[in-house]
């Protein structure tokens, strides 16, 4: 996540746009609004292996929806045509918009344009987009080697030498003349 310094004078301009929007929607005609392009929304979500875009998109048709792919940047395209409606007929505020679609998303580079797959059901649009194997998250094996264990010598009060001697058992005669071992 990028850190972005605060600006007022950022904050000062959407404001501005805000209220520009309460006051235009006072004194602007609802019929041309209700005909100016539209943007929908849409989610861009990363999976392992791919990107996923849902788009919202009611009221469009199958036949008037394009997904096209140019270097390196997703387009959608279409148009939403909604029943014209005059005050005569009542109509005392249009909201949805219609029009012309257009959106554009910039794809990762080494994306494979044939193995972009879309489809489209109940005005909900799915575009799966397969990441490139360079950018698809890898796991690395890791390797643990064994040591031998060391064996730490325990502090003895007796010389090098004597130590030595003590470890291996004394020969000693018995009465009989036969060597044991003690």
């Amino acid at each position: 996540m990028a850190i972005v310094r605060w600006s007022p004078a950022r904050e000062l301009g959407a404001l501005q746009r805000q209220v520009d929007d309460v006051f235009a929607s006072w004194f602007e005609p609802t019929a041309a609004r209700a005909t100016t392009p539209w943007r929908p929304a849409v989610d861009l979500v990363e999976q392992d292996d791919a990107y996923v875009l849902t788009a919202d998109l009611p009221g469009v048709r199958r036949e008037d929806l394009v997904v096209e792919v140019e270097d390196d940047v997703l387009t959608l395209g279409g148009r939403r045509t909604l029943g014209r409606r005059s005050s005569a007929e009542g109509v005392v505020r249009l909201e949805r918009a219609s029009g012309e679609l257009r959106r554009r998303i910039a794809l990762p580079e080494g994306v494979d344009p044939d193995a972009i797959g879309a489809s489209f059901q109940d005005g909900v649009l799915e575009v799966r987009i397969p990441k490139p194997e360079a950018s698809r998250p890898r796991k690395v094996a890791i390797e643990v080697h064994e040591r031998a264990p060391e064996v730490a010598a325990a502090p003895s009060s007796t010389p090098p030498g004597e130590a030595e001697a003590e470890a291996e058992p004394a020969e000693s005669v018995t009465t009989e003349g036969t060597p044991t071992t003690a």
